[in-house]
């Protein structure tokens, strides 16, 4: 069975970090996936309040309530309902042992960083699934995330991780779909026609009202 790597706090409305998980593990994967959390920390407020993230062997996990988002890393194999118990359990420990007012006037990353006590014990007792005492809680748990699953985010949704991110391809894609012409309906081609039929009359009676004109004035030369 696979095991919870890393797990943060952060404020939802602009993705500052309160907390965090201190790791040592060090991949290609793992660290992609932390690049994936943050860009998600970024946009927390355009999604449910329970998503997950696959990204090849490990998964990004996060719930909101609050104004505060609970997020972790684990590995592809990790049990959904554990995942999230975990996240549950951070978020009863952490919403009564802080204030929203110092939640919401936190300005430095990481003000908080004390609570990674209690991120790290709880970390460990979930990456030893017999050490659990919460049966009930698991129960409970997977039978919600049945009821509701998890909303699955795709990758393409926040854009890669080198920089170039998907909004601006989404953005061109919107202009592009604005831009695209619609097939002419039968009231079109009538309205057309009777718009052209009347610039055509419009145009005769100007060349009459011309004509008019020309004539009064060669009369009154005469």
């Amino acid at each position: 069975m696979g095991v919870i790597l890393f797990a943060a706090v952060v404020r939802a409305r602009d993705g500052l970090p309160l907390s965090a998980s201190t790791d040592f593990e060090d991949n290609q994967g793992l660290q992609e996936s932390k690049k994936y959390l943050k860009l998600l920390s970024k946009k927390l407020n355009h999604f449910p309040d329970r998503c997950t993230l696959k990204n090849g062997r490990y998964n990004v996990n996060f719930i909101s309530s609050l104004g505060v988002s609970y997020m972790m890393i684990c590995n592809e194999n990790y049990p959904n309902v554990l995942a999230f118990c975990f996240l549950d359990e951070l978020q009863k420990e952490f919403i009564t042992t802080y204030e929203m007012k110092r939640i919401n006037t936190a300005i430095r990353p990481y003000t908080l960083i004390e609570f990674d006590n209690f991120i790290q014990k709880t970390k460990q007792r979930y990456n030893n699934p017999r050490s659990l005492s919460t049966k009930l809680n698991l129960s409970e748990m997977q039978t919600e995330i049945k009821l509701r699953p998890p909303h699955q985010i795709c990758a393409s949704e926040l854009g890669t991780v080198n920089g170039f991110t998907n909004s601006s391809v989404s953005k061109y894609k919107e202009i592009a779909h604005h831009q695209r012409l619609e097939p002419v309906t039968l009231s079109g081609i009538i309205s057309c026609v009777l718009s052209l039929l009347c610039a055509a009359l419009n145009l005769i009676r100007g060349f009459h009202a011309i004509e008019g004109c020309l004539q009064k004035c060669l009369k009154n030369r005469n």
